[in-house]
């Protein structure tokens, strides 16, 4: 078997609009095609001994070991392959469960389709489901433990942090969306101006001066003993001199730990003698040049977490530890406790697998143990000098039972350091007894909180402690979001995307959009290029600026990794033609259709999807849309209008001469169309469509129709505000257009528009795309041949996998379907061509450039104008 192509999804997509995580596997079955499952002796037998726990899967028969009974019957590999990544994440401590097999156009090649939750890790599973199949096709042993270890470390260094990720969840909860910022904590919740950031459990709104004092472990002591809070006794050290000045000052025992460290780093505790004093400052040493020296308070270890100035949960944290039997030892004893299923590898449960390590060997050698050393029953013995449960602690839930002094002192001492969020360590025999009272001290205040044992406590009540960090980050009534318009389509995505970021600009907002050339900030172009995919919608939904956003969403970006939003408030679909088709898997119009749908399915319940109702695929979308559905019409008769309007529906139409609202029984006429430049006087039919659709969008985001008027006559198209979009230019002797019409469907619109210019010869610069099947190529010359007296062929500069000749000979071939004696003239080169067409431009002639890039045509075109004019550019 052979794995043609695999992608992650991580948005909306073709496969699911509601199941954003997922990867698309290309593979081909080969010889394997021939043999389904019931072929193969033996296989059932190994796969169920190498994966048991697949016996879960129900598949189509809805039972457990339903999927084992289609391997049974018989079932295709790439099914076989989609239930064995499925289970092989499971058993990574990544439990997931939807997939999906579809067979391709060409025989023995599949997508295979399943959910992920890390995308490498993902792309690794599926790689390895590949190569399990075929072992056990083979009958070949397979080390499916190590595949597993190996996802587990994948999973732990890829996904975010329990803390993080409790955050993330809760947000999404709330309906709140995020943006990973880096591969690490960084996370943007919310979009645009409404976005706010957190990293670990820091969030945007934590004062910086307050996070600096909390890193300052002296400072914070010298604020809280200043409060009269409770603190150890203790001063600052540099070296061994000021060590033993701090002995023989506090006494032994003591504690010596970094002025700047955190989560325990560097910290040596109960110290009792003068060479573990050494050791200890030796310790501390390596994360800074200051250290801690202060009395170690003997009691338990408790923190208590306060958000957003509140008391929101307290646990009892007790280091890693065994209990002596007297029989068994140390390390035999460290493998008992690991054993507790609700210990595994990192995040991935509850508690975490105990490791021995460097400190845990210093412990042992203090007491004279070895990890081969039976200890009395009875005895416990900590492995670890602090309580963290990512190095195997367990943490207690004592929320209920803090005294409300100790409420109070705690509430009070993130106020006075000035932390929104913070872990405040205790150490205290209890905390139900004020500390003043029971000899108790505050050890630390730490930004950045841990939330694992607050979350997932080894006992008592897990705190849902991310809860109020969201509503301390977006109280109620307060929003996440920004207002997106989405735009799907074949053609016109480009036009009607920038008319409906105008309208929006004019009622002023600040706008963020995305187009075919190019990502735009408040009118500021900051990229260029192709921009429709996800990774430009996230560009302008990151930007803090924009609280507004307008994003072209194209073929391409959702089928290589789905959209770049989850939900939009507006969609719009211009159309639907033949343009891409045999790409990507997408075979038939049909297939192509339910592509520009995703757009549409995203849409809020309240929102609205604006579909062309000219266009049978595009008025199908509303049977699978569970939002508001409003459509546009060039056909004042429409019967699909007139039905919907009826029922009390919204639509747009184009009616004796005007871009008419359609309001129930209602009609409301924006504008005359020889009053809105984009239409050319009319002439330009396609972009009458455009601007109904881009009118509907304003409208049903409430915008009065006064406002949405005088945009639409404030919409002037040229090389700046609409490049490669009908951009004219007039010469003394002949006109150009250029424009980025670079299918059958398009250029024929040109070519409508066309039929209303008067010119002696029109002439036509075209070329045809290589990743386009024949018929497409073909197609594109026969409408060629039908507009043009006299068609010149370029060519792109990526050919797409075909030779220029071969594209040349199709579009030849469709040109001459339709004149055989049609004069053709091949120029491979653009700039050449156009060098050509208007140096040999007969009187009042009309030449079209359909541009393959779109900037260097129009800056050639602007050169030989200014040269007309007598200008220097």
């Amino acid at each position: 078997m052979k794995i043609l192509d695999i992608k992650a999804m991580n948005g909306p997509n073709y496969w699911s609009a509601n199941r954003h995580k997922l990867i698309v596997m290309l593979l081909d079955l080969e010889e394997m095609e021939q043999q389904p499952t019931d072929k193969i002796p033996g296989f059932l037998e190994r796969i169920s001994t190498l994966m048991p726990t697949l016996f879960e899967h129900r598949c189509s028969e809805g039972v457990p070991g339903g999927f084992f009974q289609r391997i049974e019957e018989g079932t295709w590999m790439g099914h076989v392959i989609e239930h064995i990544a499925l289970e092989l994440q499971t058993l990574a401590g990544m439990d997931t469960g939807f997939g999906r097999t579809r067979e391709t156009k060409e025989a023995g090649i599949y997508h295979v389709v399943f959910s992920y939750h890390e995308a490498k890790a993902g792309i690794y599973t599926a790689k390895a489901a590949v190569k399990i199949a075929e072992a056990l096709v083979a009958g070949a042993p397979y080390n499916l433990e190590e595949d597993i270890q190996t996802l587990r470390e994948i999973r732990e260094d890829e996904r975010l942090g329990p803390s993080t990720g409790s955050i993330v969840e809760e947000a999404i909860r709330k309906k709140i969306p995020y943006i990973r910022l880096n591969r690490h904590s960084l996370v943007q919740l919310g979009y645009g101006v409404n976005q706010r950031r957190v990293q670990a459990t820091v969030a945007s709104t934590t004062s910086s001066i307050a996070v600096e004092i909390a890193c300052d472990k002296e400072e914070t002591k010298n604020l809280l003993e200043a409060s009269e809070i409770p603190v150890p006794r203790g001063r600052i050290i540099y070296d061994e001199e000021d060590l033993q000045a701090a002995i023989n000052k506090i006494g032994y025992p003591i504690v010596t730990k970094p002025v700047n460290g955190n989560h325990g780093k560097g910290a040596t505790t109960n110290i009792r003698n003068w060479e573990d004093a050494v050791a200890g400052l030796k310790a501390a040493k390596v994360y800074g040049r200051a250290v801690i020296c202060e009395k170690f308070i003997t009691g338990r270890d408790f923190r208590v977490l306060i958000i957003n100035y509140k008391f929101v949960a307290a646990a009892l944290r007790t280091p890693a530890a065994v209990t002596g039997d007297g029989v068994h030892n140390i390390q035999e004893l460290i493998d008992i406790v690991n054993s507790d299923p609700r210990r595994g590898y990192g995040h991935e449960k509850v508690l975490t697998n105990i490791k021995v390590d460097q400190f845990t060997r210093d412990i042992l050698d203090k007491k004279g143990y070895t990890l081969e050393t039976v200890i009395a029953k009875g005895e416990e013995l900590w492995l670890k000098p602090t309580a963290n449960l990512s190095t195997g602690g367990t943490a207690t839930d004592v929320t209920d039972y803090v005294h409300p002094t100790n409420i109070f002192m705690c509430e009070r001492i993130a106020r006075i350091i000035g932390l929104n969020i913070c872990g405040i360590d205790i150490m205290a025999p209890d905390l139900s007894v004020p500390i003043t009272e029971n000899g108790g001290s505050v050890l630390e205040v730490n930004a950045a909180p841990g939330f694992r044992m607050h979350l997932d406590p080894t006992d008592g009540l897990p705190r849902n402690v991310a809860e109020p960090v969201i509503d301390m980050l977006y109280p109620p009534g307060t929003s996440a979001r920004i207002p997106i318009i989405a735009v799907s389509g074949t053609n016109g995505k480009t036009t009607t995307t920038r008319l409906i970021a105008h309208i929006v600009k004019q009622m002023g907002y600040k706008v963020g959009y995305t187009t075919t050339d190019g990502v735009y900030i408040q009118n500021q172009l900051m990229m260029k290029g192709d921009c429709t995919g996800p990774v430009s919608a996230e560009f302008v939904l990151r930007d803090p600026t924009v609280n507004y956003a307008v994003l072209e969403c194209a073929r391409g970006g959702i089928l290589r990794a789905g959209l770049g939003f989850h939900n939009c408030d507006v969609a719009v679909v211009t159309n639907v033609a033949e343009d891409h088709i045999g790409l990507s898997g997408i075979d038939t119009i049909e297939k192509l259709a339910k592509v520009k749908a995703v757009a549409a399915q995203t849409v809020f319940p309240e929102g609205y999807a604006i579909l062309n109702a000219d266009d049978d695929l595009v008025f199908d979308m509303h049977k699978d849309l569970k939002c508001k559905i409003a459509y546009f019409s060039l056909n004042e008769h429409s019967g699909r209008i007139k039905r919907h309007c009826a029922k009390g529906g919204l639509a747009a139409i184009y009616e004796n001469g005007y871009i008419t609202l359609l309001k129930g029984t209602w009609k409301i006429r924006v504008e005359k169309v020889t009053n809105v430049p984009l239409t050319f006087s009319g002439m330009a039919e396609f972009n009458i469509a455009n601007v109904l659709a881009a009118t509907l969008a304003a409208y049903v985001q409430d915008f009065k129709t006064e406002d949405i008027r005088q945009a639409l006559q404030t919409f002037t198209p040229s090389p700046a505000l609409t490049p490669g979009r009908m951009n004219m230019f007039h010469f003394r002797n002949y006109s150009v257009m250029i424009d980025y019409a670079h299918n059958t469907h398009g250029l024929n619109a040109i070519g409508k528009f066309l039929k209303s210019v008067e010119a002696t010869a029109k002439v036509g610069i075209i070329a045809g795309v290589g990743d386009r099947r024949d018929e497409d190529i073909i197609s594109l010359g026969v409408a060629a041949a039908n507009i043009f007296d006299e068609i010149i062929i370029r060519q792109d500069k990526h050919l797409r996998g075909r030779t220029e000749e071969e594209i040349i000979s199709l579009m030849s071939q469709g040109i001459h379907q339709v004149d055989a004696n049609k004069k053709i003239t091949v120029i491979k080169k653009e700039s050449e061509a156009i060098d050509y067409a208007i140096n040999n431009a007969i009187k009042d002639s009309f030449i079209v450039i359909t541009s393959d890039v779109v900037p260097d045509a129009l800056e050639q075109i602007k050169q030989y104008k200014a040269e007309e004019d007598g200008l220097h550019l």
